[in-house]
């Protein structure tokens, strides 16, 4: 990631706040779902994976 120029850096920070929001909304919605009784805890994992993912991927971006 050194040889990234500074547009670029802010393109990928902006990519991932995106995903990472999105999953986070999604993680919520699947959680109510869950608690429902409509969809399996498994989406809730995976969707909140990746929203910690992108966060983690995020604060590395942000770091440099």
């Amino acid at each position: 990631m050194g040889g990234l120029s500074r547009r670029e850096r802010e393109k990928r920070a902006y990519s991932l706040t995106l995903v990472g929001g999105g999953a986070a909304v999604a993680t919520v919605a699947l959680l109510v779902l869950w608690v429902i009784g409509v969809v399996g805890f498994g989406l809730v994992f995976l969707a909140a994976l990746i929203a910690a993912g992108a966060g983690f991927m995020l604060r590395s971006t942000m770091r440099r």
